[in-house]
């Protein structure tokens, strides 16, 4: 029986089986151009220095200065790319659909493709890098790649934990260094040795994990299909407290805000804040651009959040939004 992977948090879409390859391995094709793509669906945005870089879609990659002008860059792939992260200004890596693996030396403004492995028929879901030299790339069936020098060479690890088969959604490195990883099945696991072994955790829920956010020195927020969310100050602990979102929309992302508050974002536009002593607000804020106040099926999915200079960016599959607080 088919067992679907939740390859784009934005849909909460679960990938169907891909067309078997041709016994000669594709070649990459190049990104095209696409004048509407901040519009298009895009998966995550981060900071890279003083700008913003988000990807997405048909290997949209996007940067903007200001969060407000956006401008789609040239990417060496046509593939679903589903995360980005920048370990400093310039060094940043976006992953996504067969294996792809893409780097930028200049703050996102160019790619150069490191990773493809289309006969793989897997997606990386998620990356991360503990320095410039050191990262991780997780993604569908127990698919786990690590780098040790920039990213020039990948290798494909195999661990218990690897061997298990399940998901990785999302990867994060939590205040004391450690790494944590959870995905589908609820499943959790952490690392005290930057990812060489891992210690399988007691997890607060049996199904999907999408998102998860360091907090403190040694704890996280975690968040799933179906409104389900739990943080816990001391992960290895197992110390887990639900979070009552008061809905059942998937949550797909996490990310920190002012205050110490922790933003959720996921289907149906939903929007809410998680304040330090765990109760949830709804995010109130207005659309840049927007007269008035929106109902979340107009705004579709949201798959990632992020605090920008005072105001929220969010994307998914209706593109990148920028809100702010207060009434417009």
């Amino acid at each position: 029986m088919f067992r679907p992977i939740p390859a784009v948090a934005v849909l909460a879409a679960l990938l169907a089986a891909a067309p078997a390859h041709s016994a000669e391995a594709p070649k990459p094709r190049a990104a095209e151009m696409a004048p509407m793509s901040e519009r298009s669906l895009l998966t995550r945005v981060v900071a890279a220095g003083s700008a913003l870089v988000a990807v997405g879609a048909r290997g949209h990659v996007l940067r903007s200065e200001d969060g407000t002008a956006w401008t789609q860059v040239a990417a060496p792939v046509d593939a679903l790319l589903t995360s980005v992260f920048f370990a400093d200004a310039r060094n940043g890596w976006a992953v996504g659909h067969d294996a792809s693996i893409l780097h930028s030396a200049d703050g996102g403004r160019s790619w150069k493709l490191q990773n493809f492995q289309p006969e793989l028929n897997l997606a990386l879901l998620d990356v991360l890098f503990l320095d410039a030299q050191h990262g991780l790339a997780v993604g569908a069936y127990g698919l786990m790649l690590e780098t040790r020098d920039g990213g020039a060479h990948w290798i494909r690890l195999d661990t218990p934990l690897t061997q298990e088969g399940l998901h990785f959604n999302a990867l994060t490195r939590l205040g004391d260094g450690s790494l944590l990883v959870v995905g589908e099945e609820g499943m959790m696991a952490l690392s005290r040795d930057a990812g060489g072994t891992w210690e399988r955790l007691a997890s607060p829920y049996e199904s999907s994990l999408f998102a998860v956010l360091a907090s403190g020195s040694s704890g996280a927020v975690v968040a799933g299909l179906r409104g389900n969310a739990y943080r816990s100050a001391d992960v290895a602990a197992g110390d887990w407290q639900r979070v009552d979102t008061g809905s059942v929309q998937s949550v797909f992302g996490l990310a920190p805000m002012p205050g110490g508050s922790v933003g959720m974002a996921g289907l149906n536009g939903f929007l809410e804040v998680v304040d330090s002593a765990g109760r949830v607000q709804p995010l109130d804020w207005h659309r840049a651009g927007a007269p008035a106040a929106v109902a979340g099926h107009e705004l579709g999915a949201f798959s990632h959040l992020l605090a920008w200079r005072g105001d929220l960016l969010t994307v998914g599959d209706s593109g990148v939004q920028r809100w702010s607080p207060g009434a417009p």
